[in-house]
């Protein structure tokens, strides 16, 4: 393999105080490798559960993967199946279609592979002599493709057959060869199994659902449908099979009484022009509780953040909220048309869920969060300091990535079929071609408190929402809540065990049965010590009064020793910095753990609220600035130099 990108890179100065965080990685349930010492290990080396929850470890994975058996990923030139994805995902390398070699830091606890349904595998039979596909419309233009023009071709060759119903288009069922895509699913589903090592490593069978809505205009409703177990329909549902999202639920309900439990998790919501969060059903009426229930049943959590942007909140929605500008992708996925941010963003639909259930219907919005990467090359890129992209030779250089100065390309834009050509001054007089891809990011990563490293326990973790998502660091964030978790002592060995008997975890439920005293919040984050260490902890509530809803950002753990301001509810700045010239960091600042006990000031026990942790860490360089220093030219100045990774818990409702 060539060498990769990233060989012999810039150091980056991080701060570890390792004695601290070894401490307190045992405390919050996790030893440096993995699970805590209190679970068991069996003869082959897989840690067992005990079945206290106080036991349970964070486990860290991606459910949005990729690989050739994707139509897009397979134009994108990605060769790499199922069982490199999962090779990669075990910390093994493997090659980018570029030819680099793709290799973590340290291996992910948990993978899906979430090839697209429609046209499953049709593109690598389209290159295959014995294949019918051979023949089909558009193999030629697949076959003959070998620059990055000519694979953008592609896409309008496949358009037709891609992006219509079955029984709206006779074409699409003429050329779409079932056997394919059943084989494809079969390898997937296969793949999946072989690489299951329970306690060691999990991996899911899983497809993502594509619709991107009845008009053809990119209202990205897209899907990953995660499955428990080991057996699995012979055939996907795809938006081939129906556009609306309902009917997919409507066939998660009939897989489950075969046998076959599955969830299903919105990705991109931020791209659905509004669509994702509605107060209407797809095809218009008012939601009502027979909605509400289909939806929550199959729908528990949502991926708020990956390489498409992250949906946790937009600045139009949140204008008080200083953080709410994080890694921003603003179009329709896959255009350069401007996505409505309201009905788009994940705290926009806590919102709406307390609007919806003050109206008599129950909350179809009370969703737990992971986060994931959307690879198209079958490995997740995390890290900013090595970043390659996620769409395989669309993104192989840092021109390609809009990183660089570089004279716009001919044509359309490199990621993206729809977007016009349009070069771009970043204020300084440097000309970058127009790509999306600047705004796409090094994310995310799923993460769960479970039981054991199995199918079972981290698809139950999801199922009932204790789960939280990173940008791609693997920052560790307990959060329970409940009145009687006032008189913690965060000093207590067994803080944990208390907090399960006296309060709820993430994703659980408050009402307002404790006589209308106020809840209290423990929040204890701790660093990962392979990435800066944290700022601030802040608690996001959002609450519904008179049919109006509203939210308010809280800090309330600071590191350095400050203290949050009890006026304007910030930490003072911790005094993190950047250095530009080589991306090194403060190494004197910032924490190896944030906790405390928090008790909402503004409490009314009239008032339905949820309320989530959101972790920072110290900012580090953005990719893109990585990608400049190593081309020995200044960060863009019309982009972020610098991030703050984070983390975000899945909320804790409130209900009078």
């Amino acid at each position: 393999m060539a060498r990769s990108p990233s060989e012999g890179r810039l150091a980056v100065h991080r701060t570890a105080v390792l004695i601290l965080a070894l401490a307190v990685l045992v405390a919050l349930g996790c030893s440096p490798g993995g699970p805590s010492d209190s679970a068991a290990t069996s003869a082959d080396g897989a840690r067992q559960g005990t079945g206290n929850p106080a036991d349970r470890q964070a486990f860290y994975g991606d459910l949005h993967v990729h690989t050739k058996y994707s139509y897009d990923a397979f134009v994108f030139a990605t060769r790499a199946g199922p069982d490199e994805a999962y090779e990669f995902a075990k910390g093994n390398p493997i090659e980018h279609p570029a030819g680099f070699e793709l290799k973590l830091d340290r291996p992910l606890d948990f993978q899906g592979v979430s090839d697209h349904a429609n046209y499953l595998g049709m593109l690598p039979a389209m290159i295959d002599p014995d294949q019918p596909a051979y023949n089909h419309p558009a193999a030629e233009t697949v076959r003959n493709a070998e620059t990055v023009q000519e694979r953008r071709g592609i896409f309008a060759a496949l358009q037709p057959y891609v992006r219509f119903m079955e029984d709206a288009d006779p074409s699409v069922r003429e050329h779409l060869d079932k056997n394919v895509v059943r084989s494809a699913w079969s390898e997937i589903a296969a793949s999946a199994n072989r690489h299951y090592e329970p306690g060691v490593f999990t991996t899911f069978i899983a497809y993502e659902y594509t619709s991107a809505g009845a008009g053809g205009i990119y209202e990205n409703l897209h899907r990953n449908v995660v499955f428990r177990g080991a057996e699995v329909p012979d055939i996907p549902f795809s938006r081939l099979d129906s556009y609306n999202p309902e009917d997919l639920w409507a066939r998660m309900d009939e897989w489950r009484d075969q046998g076959y439990e599955a969830i299903a998790i919105p990705h991109n919501t931020n791209g659905s022009g509004g669509r994702m969060f509605e107060y209407e059903y797809f095809e218009g009426g008012a939601i009502d509780q027979a909605y509400s229930d289909l939806r929550s049943r199959n729908e528990p959590i949502v991926e708020i953040t990956q390489t498409k942007g992250t949906s946790e909140t937009h600045p139009a929605l949140s204008p008080n909220d200083e953080w709410a500008g994080f890694e921003i992708m603003p179009y329709r996925v896959s255009t350069s048309i401007l996505s409505e941010p309201p009905g788009s963003y994940v705290r926009d639909a806590f919102r709406r869920g307390l609007t919806i259930e003050a109206g008599g219907v129950s909350n179809p919005y009370k969703l737990g969060v992971i986060g994931s990467s959307d690879t198209h090359v079958a490995a997740g890129s995390f890290d900013e300091e090595n970043y390659w992209g996620a769409s395989g030779l669309m993104q192989q250089t840092a021109e390609q990535r809009g990183s660089v100065p570089s004279e716009p390309a001919p044509g359309a834009d490199l990621q993206n079929p729809t977007a016009a050509a349009q070069p771009i001054d970043d204020g300084t007089g440097r000309i970058y071609p127009f790509t999306t891809a600047i705004t796409n990011g090094a994310s995310g990563l799923a993460a769960v408190w479970a039981d054991e490293n199995t199918r079972e326990s981290i698809f139950d973790a999801m199922r009932r929402k204790e789960s939280f998502a990173t940008s791609g660091t693997r920052i560790k964030v307990r959060f329970f809540g409940g009145p009687a978790l006032a008189g913690l002592d965060l000093d207590d060995p067994e803080l944990v065990a208390t907090a399960y008997e006296a309060g709820m975890p993430m994703g659980g439920d408050l009402t307002g049965d404790g006589g209308g005293e106020a809840p209290s919040f423990l929040v204890w984050a701790m660093q990962d010590t392979m990435a800066a260490p944290l700022q601030r902890v802040q608690i996001v509530k959002g609450w519904e009064s008179g049919g109006e809803t509203a939210e308010m950002v809280y800090d309330v753990a600071c590191s350095d020793g400050l203290q949050v301001d009890p006026v304007t509810y910030r930490c003072p700045d911790n005094g993190a910095t950047v250095d530009l010239s080589d991306c090194s960091t403060s190494t004197d600042v910032g924490a190896a753990e944030l906790k405390t006990v928090w008790t909402d000031p503004d409490f009314d026990p009239d008032q339905r609220a949820f309320y989530y942790a959101r972790v920072l860490e110290n900012p580090v360089c953005r990719w893109s600035s990585w990608d400049a220093l190593r081309a020995g030219t200044t960060p863009r100045q019309d982009f972020p130099a610098t991030i703050q990774e984070r983390a975000w818990s899945s909320p804790i409702w409130y209900t009078p």
